[in-house]
């Protein structure tokens, strides 16, 4: 049996990737700090022999004993309401979890796959963004943390790879959705969604003309999943590139939820991305991968989980928008 540790074990995407490596027949090792993961999301692997998992913050010093096969390092902050509350933890996990990381599968000569991101873009000038595209972000800007710990975590990775010959892959991750989603947290579909159900207006930032492209989870699992057996080393998107604008998007959820809000609009975010559609023909032609699942069909997967949350996770969120948190 192989023993793979997966960090941001308890979030939203690190609880999807235990279940598959659960199902694929690894002993999966778990960990999370809990400062955005949610132990509800893996408490039914609890009782089984080969999960365990460890409260742990990765930022210090990390040990497994015994062998380790393969890491995944998923452990950060993502999204907006999230980096920008707690901006040093979301900068240290990046750089220091990382480098502890990379340092445990230099030791235990496992296979460590790091989740990027496609905010490396930042507010793309080139359109769809491609693996060979260096981004257009503001190194300073209250987005920063997020977008410089991720190009940070890119690099040294990178370095370990040609200093040390250690096996790594580095996945960059496109806007992902599905069960498990915070409904507090900040991104598109939950806040969306927790606005419908609670039979609030939906607010749009800006004038709603920005876009995005929505990758069902089971479709960005199997993707890295993949990447993750490949033999290949530079970064790789894995999204789903049917783009669809905010406003556009916003009605969508109106429509499935049939409720009768209205849109409202706010000042856009600073460095909030314009344009957002991967270009995913490196995972078609390395990993043989492209989604599966149709946002239709995606989306009324995430709605039946939404609606089946109780009256009280409905009302328990954030009201403050997350511009709320950037300091003057």
């Amino acid at each position: 049996m192989k023993n793979i540790l997966i960090t941001g074990a308890a979030g939203f995407l690190g609880s999807h990737l235990c279940d598959k490596f659960i199902n694929q027949g690894f002993h999966v090792i778990a960990m999370d700090n809990l400062i955005t993961g949610d132990l509800k999301n893996i408490e039914h692997l609890f009782k089984l022999e080969n999960f365990e998992f460890y409260h742990h913050d990765v930022s210090k010093f990390v040990h497994v004993s015994g062998e380790l096969d393969y890491i995944l390092h998923f452990a950060s902050p993502a999204s907006p309401i999230d980096y920008l509350k707690i901006p040093i933890q979301t900068l240290k996990v990046g750089s220091l979890g990382t480098h502890n990381l990379l340092g445990l599968a230099k030791e235990k000569k496992a296979r460590i796959l790091i989740a990027s991101t496609s905010e490396i873009y930042g507010d793309p000038l080139v359109h769809p963004q491609s693996e060979d595209y260096y981004g257009n972000v503001n190194t300073i800007g209250p987005r920063g943390v997020y977008d410089e710990a991720k190009r940070f975590q890119e690099s040294i990775t990178m370095a370990y790879n040609r200093f040390h010959g250690l096996e790594t892959r580095i996945v960059r991750i496109f806007n992902t959705y599905g069960p498990r989603m915070r409904l507090n947290d900040g991104r598109v579909i939950p806040a969306f969604m927790g606005q419908a159900l609670r039979g609030e207006d939906l607010t749009v930032f800006g004038d709603g003309s920005q876009t995005r492209s929505f990758c069902y989870v089971d479709d960005q699992v199997d993707g890295i999943y993949r990447l993750l057996m490949s033999d290949y080393s530079l970064p790789i998107n894995i999204g789903n590139p049917h783009e669809i604008s905010i406003k556009d998007f916003a009605e969508e959820i109106i429509k499935l939820t049939n409720s009768n809000q209205k849109i409202i609009y706010k000042d856009l975010p600073q460095d909030d991305p314009m344009q957002r559609q991967p270009n995913i023909s490196l995972a078609k032609k390395i990993l043989g991968w492209e989604p599966k699942v149709g946002r239709e069909e995606g989306m009324q997967k995430t709605f039946e989980y939404f609606s089946s949350l109780s009256d009280e996770e409905l009302r328990k969120r954030d009201h403050k928008d997350f511009t709320s948190h950037i300091k003057k």
